[in-house]
């Protein structure tokens, strides 16, 4: 069962990540109409062949209900089918996924698929205080939620201390290497320099530099976790032949997977066996593909931890191997797994809930020829992975050149 190849991404855009000391602002409106016309411009429709539309509620700043319609009235489009997706930095990959099914089944002809991140001005009576829980990284602060009640009032507050937490366990599970992890960092580091768009272009590092900096949440450190920056991004689901008809190459849908596990770690049977492990496993069987196969990986990379178990449970390599696999490979877009080859969101940056969407459109870029210096010379075939939360939902996705 799955989808029968016939929908592909044909065309996309994304902001240049930028600080937020310096960001520009604008509405999500005005982010979304502008991401829509580049990445039209990039497909090479008519803006008038939307009909779909999928985006992400949980950050939409002008509306909590009825958005969709508000969207679709602020772009002068009618849609025959839309969606809001709350997946985390799941999303990107699990929209994907919604938009290929809604074309295959003939629901609509182009879906875009947007995430706006750049900053939104704020009402004059806005009280930063009201977010102040978000800053430390709850999202479910609310009186009554489990989250609320059990986690953050003991100093499990969300990303930092759930990783360290996943990477301890798996340090007493299997051993902890910290110059393997450092050295997914590094990697990644070089493919950023190749890549203008990178925030941390032109800044290469070295191992020595990963491992001097400072411990955030053991075993994690500064250089191993996210620059959290603002942007955005958007891409178009459509079938292949109106691409084909303009002479792009596109990325076709091959297979997905998706898996929802716990919200925290704390509840989970077993945290190393992570939602990546079924979600990879529905999406290489969908098509008819295997982790060898896979000519690009472009994995999720919020903590190295994140790359590491995904490299594992994904079947790129055995479980408990991952730090000797990355040792023994050269993990840039030069070497013999190219992993995050636009830099990851750990040198790339990562805009919010559209960090996840930079892993598509690198796969979809480098499938299309268009990676310039880092571009791989085998660009058929691309792994791609979302993770929301702390590794809660994981999302898998196969894209393959036509």
């Amino acid at each position: 069962m799955g989808i029968s190849g016939q929908a592909a991404i044909i065309g996309c855009a994304q902001y240049r990540p930028e600080k937020y000391a310096t960001a520009s602002q604008a509405f999500h409106l005005e982010q979304i109409a502008e991401l829509a016309r580049m990445a039209v411009l990039d497909a090479g429709i008519d803006a008038q062949q939307l009909d779909g539309l999928i985006l992400t509620g949980s950050y939409f700043h002008e509306a909590s209900h009825f958005v969709p319609a508000m969207v679709g009235e602020y772009l002068g489009i009618g849609l025959n089918f839309r969606e809001v997706i709350d997946l985390g930095g799941a999303s990107g990959v699990g929209m994907v996924w919604r938009a290929a099914a809604a074309v295959e089944l003939g629901l609509c002809e182009a879906v875009l698929c947007v995430i706006p991140m750049r900053l939104t001005p704020q009402p004059p009576d806005f009280d930063p205080g009201a977010a102040m829980p978000s800053r430390y990284g709850g999202h479910s602060a609310t009186y009554g939620s489990p989250e609320a009640e059990f986690d953050l009032p003991y100093g499990h507050v969300a990303q930092n201390t759930g990783y360290a937490m996943i990477a301890t366990r798996y340090a007493a599970q299997y051993g902890y290497d910290p110059r393997a992890m450092a050295k997914i960092v590094v990697d990644q580091r070089t493919n950023a320099c190749a890549n203008p768009d990178a925030i941390f272009h032109g800044q290469p590092l070295t191992i020595e530099d990963v491992l001097n900096s400072r411990i955030v949440a053991d075993p994690l450190r500064l250089l191993e976790i996210v620059m959290p920056v603002a942007g955005g991004a958007a891409f178009i689901v459509s079938r292949k032949d109106i691409a084909r008809r303009n002479g792009n190459r596109v990325a076709v849908v091959r297979g997905f997977g998706e898996h929802i596990q716990t919200k925290s770690p704390s509840y989970a049977a077993e945290m190393l066996d992570t939602p990546i492990r079924r979600a990879s496993q529905k999406a290489f069987a969908m098509a008819g593909l295997a982790p060898a196969d896979m000519h690009m990986a472009q994995i999720y990379d919020c903590y190295t931890i994140t790359v590491l178990l995904t490299l594992e449970d994904a079947g790129f390599c055995a479980k408990g191997t991952g730090m000797q696999f990355v040792l023994e490979n050269d993990l840039t877009y030069k070497g013999s797994f190219p992993l995050n080859t636009h830099g990851g969101q750990l040198s790339f940056g990562q805009a919010g809930a559209a960090g996840g969407m930079s892993q598509i459109i690198e796969a979809v870029q480098q499938i299309q020829g268009r990676c310039g210096a880092r571009q791989l010379p085998k660009h058929d075939l691309a792994y791609v992975s979302g993770t929301g939360g702390v590794m809660s939902e994981q999302t898998a996705l196969i894209l393959e050149g036509s």
